[in-house]
C-alpha cells in the first residue's frame, strides 16, 4: 500500500511540474514506480528514461513468487507492454538483459542503453592480514563469502547451499553467510537444522558486507548471477578489495560474462551442487595473487565518471530528439 501511495504521490507531482520536452529518470524501485513515471511523462509530453535493476515479473518467476502462466504475471507483462511503449530509453546494468526486454512489442533496440554501475569503494588490493578482526575468529586456511537474500526478491538457490553444505569442512576452509532474511531459511533445512559453516564472531552469518573489515577479511565469494535479473549485490566492491569470486549463474548474464572475460574465478552452472562444491575447494587452494590483481583491473572499469558521462549523454540525447538512434 506505500509503494502504491508514493507511486501516487509522484504521478501527481510529476503531472504539475513536467514540462513538454523534459526528460525524467527513474528506477524499478519500488516496481510501480515506473508505470507512474511512464504515464506522467507521456500525459505532459515528456520524454521517460528508465534504469532497470530488475525485471518484473521476470525476477519474481524466478524466485517462485509468481507462476509463469498465472493471471498476476499476464496482467503484469500487459502493463510491461505499455510501459516500454512509452518509454524512451531504457537503462541495462547488464548485457544479458538485452533479450528479456526485446521480447516485448513496445521495445527496440535503440531504446537500449547498457550504463554498469560503479564501485564505491577505491579498486586497489586489501591482502587479508591475521589481525583482522574476522579473520581471528575462524580457525581456517581460506575465508569465503555467501551472500543471502535479504528480501523475498532475491533468488533462493537450494543447489548453492547444497554446494556451499558439500565443501565445508575437512580442507582448512569456512564459508560464512552474509546479509538477513528469507535467504538464511534453506540452508537450516538443507543441513538439518544448522547452518552449513563454521561459527563466525559467535554465530555463522554477518549481517552486513558495511561493517568495516568483512570485505578486506575474505579469500573469495560464492555469489549468485542469473539471467534476467541483476549483478549480483556488491560484485564491484568484493572486486575492488581484490577477490575472486566463485560464481553460480548461466554462462551468458552479465557477471558470468565479467567473470570469464577478465579471469576472476570460476563459473558454474545453477543446479550442480557437486561442481559448486568442487570448485570451493579448488579456490580455497588456488594461488589467487595474479586473480587479485586482475579483480582489481576490472573493478576500476566500474568507474563513476564514466557511468555519470554516459547518463548525461544520454540526458541530452532524450532532450534533442524523443527517438534515440541505436547504439553500437
Amino acid at each position: 500500500m506505500s509503494e502504491l501511495l508514493f507511486a501516487s504521490r509522484t504521478f501527481l507531482a510529476l503531472t504539475r511540474q513536467l514540462r513538454r520536452g523534459d526528460v525524467v529518470l527513474t528506477v524499478t524501485a519500488p516496481f510501480v514506480l515506473p508505470y507512474a513515471v511512464a504515464a506522467a511523462a507521456r500525459l505532459k509530453g515528456a520524454r521517460a528514461a528508465l534504469t532497470m535493476h530488475d525485471l518484473f515479473p521476470d525476477v519474481l518467476v524466478m524466485t517462485g513468487l509468481l507462476q509463469p502462466g498465472s493471471l498476476m504475471t499476464r496482467t503484469m507483462r500487459a502493463a510491461n507492454g505499455l510501459m516500454f511503449r512509452a518509454l524512451n530509453a531504457v537503462i541495462t546494468i547488464g548485457r544479458d538483459a538485452q533479450r528479456p526486454l526485446l521480447s516485448y512489442a513496445g521495445m527496440t533496440r535503440s531504446k537500449i542503453r547498457f550504463i554498469p554501475n560503479w564501485a564505491t569503494l577505491v579498486p586497489a588490493p586489501r591482502p587479508a592480514t591475521p589481525d583482522n578482526p574476522f579473520r581471528k575468529a575462524i580457525a581456517a586456511r581460506a575465508l569465503h563469502l555467501r551472500p543471502v537474500g535479504q528480501s523475498r526478491l532475491h533468488p533462493r538457490p537450494r543447489h548453492r547451499v547444497r554446494g556451499v553444505a558439500l565443501s565445508d569442512g575437512g580442507d582448512g576452509h569456512s564459508v560464512p553467510a552474509v546479509g538477513l532474511g528469507h535467504g538464511l531459511r534453506a540452508p537450516q533445512a538443507i543441513a538439518g537444522g544448522r547452518e552449513p559453516t563454521s561459527p563466525l564472531s559467535g554465530g555463522s552469518r554477518i549481517p552486513s558486507l558495511k561493517r568495516s573489515g568483512v570485505r578486506p577479511s575474505l579469500d573469495h565469494s560464492v555469489p549468485e548471477g542469473r539471467c534476467e535479473s541483476v549483478v549480483p549485490s556488491r560484485l564491484d566492491k568484493l572486486l575492488a578489495v581484490g577477490r575472486p569470486v566463485v560464481l553460480v549463474s548461466e554462462p551468458e548474464a552479465e557477471a558470468a560474462l565479467t567473470v570469464v572475460e577478465n579471469g576472476l574465478g570460476w563459473v558454474m552452472t545453477p543446479g550442480r551442487a557437486n561442481q559448486l562444491a568442487d570448485a570451493i575447494r579448488a579456490a580455497s587452494r588456488a594461488d589467487d595473487g595474479a586473480m587479485a590483481g586482475r579483480a582489481v583491473k576490472a573493478a576500476a572499469k566500474f568507474d563513476q565518471t564514466v557511468a555519470m558521462n554516459a547518463y548525461a549523454g544520454l540526458i541530452g540525447e532524450l532532450l534533442r530528439s524523443p527517438d534515440l538512434s541505436e547504439q553500437r
